[in-house]
């Protein structure tokens, strides 16, 4: 019974003496920072281009809507949708039936009114100088004016009376009255020929029109009407474009108004053709810009005929604002991605620290820009490790020459 009791101190003491010995053994453990080991490159300060782009479109060099400026119905067809053709070429025929009664009549109307002055038919306006009616006339005055002069001279000497001289003087003023309306009435009837005239050329113009020609080298993007379909006058009938040279129409912003001139290039490129770039020379500039968008209209020509391109096609337009602009770039191995963000790690000290930076702008030879405000020339970047690192970890810095950071990187990329 006395056993139990003088057990129970040297039990305690026991126990006592292994949490001793454990506080111990936990106090001897060291505490320190985890140090990574990592490589790195220098950032570089390059001059670029620096440049924006906008969106434009590209346009046709010429469009029309080919339209019938007489009424008529439709004889002809000659071309259809898609169809190239050349200028001067026959594209529709109008029924020409009463037309040509029109120019008939026209032409009669005339001949009459020629007829009426004693002229052939086939005379003109612009010939005219006399008819015989005013031949006769002017006879008459001579005949007159003769016996005029004659009887000044007679009653003078006392050879005829008075009263006679009076009677051939009355006779002479009659025929010179006469040839006075004479020529009054033919320029009045020259009038009205000329007015005939205008209508047999009117009548001849709408006969001409009864045929529709190409106004230019092209193409039909649309046919509107069939044979036999009865046009009023004005009927659109079909559109021709002009493709070459094509037009590339874009809005430049108000800031970068300055960035563009005539005969400067601009860079194209579209979704049409992936991976093409393009040129095109500014020809024209608007004089003012627009008051609501604040933009400029600028149109460029297409510098070399590509069959690709087509008139309507949606682009982008790479506009040069800066050619020697000032930019810090990195290894694009030095930025890591994640989640959508961007982020790189600067070191100083043997300290990694933390920047996150928006998409690049440019790419180049593994090159990325990054802002000037977060990494500055000669700054040291991780190329390495860069899941593993955060902000403030300490690091083992191994610096390597760009140009070797760069072949490796293109070689592991390879590899993969």
């Amino acid at each position: 019974m006395n056993l139990i009791p003088q057990a129970l101190p040297v039990f305690l003491l026991g126990i006592l003496l292994l949490a001793g010995c454990g506080s111990k053994k936990q106090e001897s453990v060291p505490v320190t920072d985890k140090t990574l080991q990592v490589t790195a490159a220098r950032a570089q300060q390059r001059t670029v281009a620096k440049s924006i782009y906008i969106t434009g479109s590209l346009l046709p060099d010429e469009s029309v809507n080919v339209v019938a400026e007489v009424a008529g119905r439709i004889a002809r067809i000659h071309v259809d949708f898609g169809q190239p053709v050349r200028k001067g070429q026959l594209l529709v025929e109008l029924d020409q039936r009463e037309l040509n009664l029109r120019v008939e009549r026209a032409r009669g109307t005339l001949g009459q009114a020629f007829a009426r002055l004693g002229l052939s038919p086939n005379a003109t306006s612009a010939n005219v100088a006399s008819t015989p009616a005013l031949e006769q006339a002017r006879a008459l005055l001579a005949e007159a004016q003769f016996k005029y002069e004659s009887g000044k001279k007679l009653v003078e000497s006392g050879d005829i009376s008075r009263e006679r001289f009076q009677e051939i003087e009355r006779a002479y003023k009659q025929q010179k009255a006469g040839v006075e309306s004479a020529e009054y009435d033919l320029r009045t009837q020259l009038a009205a020929i000329q007015s005939l005239e205008a209508d047999v050329k009117l009548a001849e113009k709408s006969l001409s029109d009864a045929k529709i020609y190409a106004p230019f080298d092209g193409s039909v993007t649309e046919r509107l009407v069939s044979p036999g379909q009865y046009l009023k006058e004005n009927t659109v009938m079909m559109r021709l474009v002009k493709a070459w040279p094509l037009r590339l129409r874009v809005e430049v912003p108000e800031s970068a108004a300055a960035a563009v001139a005539v005969g400067r290039d601009v860079i194209f490129h579209t979704d049409a053709i992936a991976g093409e770039r393009f040129k095109a020379t500014v020809r024209e500039l608007n004089v003012q810009l627009d008051a609501t968008s604040r933009t400029l209209m600028a149109e460029a020509r297409v510098a070399k005929a590509d069959e690709r391109l087509r008139p309507g096609m949606f682009v982008r337009v790479e506009l040069i604002t800066d050619p020697e602009s000032q930019i810090v770039t990195v290894p694009a191995s030095s930025v890591y991605t994640i989640a959508g963000l961007n982020k790189l790690f600067v070191l100083e000290g043997g300290v990694a620290k933390e920047r996150k930076v928006p998409p690049s702008n440019y790419r180049e030879n593994g090159w990325v820009s990054v802002p000037a405000d977060m990494v500055k020339p000669g700054d040291l970047v991780a190329t390495s490790e860069l899941p593993t690192l955060y902000e403030g970890m300490k690091v083992d810095v191994q610096e390597r020459a760009a140009t070797a950071e760069l072949r490796e990187t293109d070689a592991a990329k390879g590899s993969n």
